[in-house]
């Protein structure tokens, strides 16, 4: 019951849902979920550490950079039917469509000058 309770808490916030959609693209750098989103790094982490500990996102570090990614093949039944219950309902909601428009002005960016000042390790 505790995994179910996780992702129900995880999906019941409008931000960690963008965030999900977002990641149906491919994996992100924090920045650019702060740059997306328009929220302070510190309201951002604590967004990625609900996902991540209802297993709805994975993380990994490179240097000073932190990505974040849709959970692979290897996500629990539940993991799995819950991304794509998200990402099937909200696919044409008006505020995705603007995010993912947003989203292609964030990626075109380089990575190095988006998160100058935006993200610490």
């Amino acid at each position: 019951m505790r995994d179910v309770l996780d992702v129900t808490k995880a999906l019941a916030d409008g931000n960690r849902l963008r965030v999900l959609m977002a990641l149906g693209g491919g994996e992100l750098c924090v920045c650019q979920i702060v740059e997306l989103l328009q929220l302070a790094p510190s309201t951002v982490s604590k967004h990625m550490s609900i996902l991540r500990q209802a297993r709805l996102v994975e993380s990994r570090k490179d240097g000073r950079w932190m990505y974040y990614r849709l959970p692979d093949h290897d996500a629990s039944k539940a993991v799995k039917d819950a991304v794509a219950w998200v990402r099937h309902y909200l696919a044409e909601s008006p505020e995705i469509v603007r995010d993912r428009k947003e989203l292609d002005k964030i990626l075109s960016i380089d990575r190095e000058e988006l998160c100058k000042g935006k993200c610490k390790s």
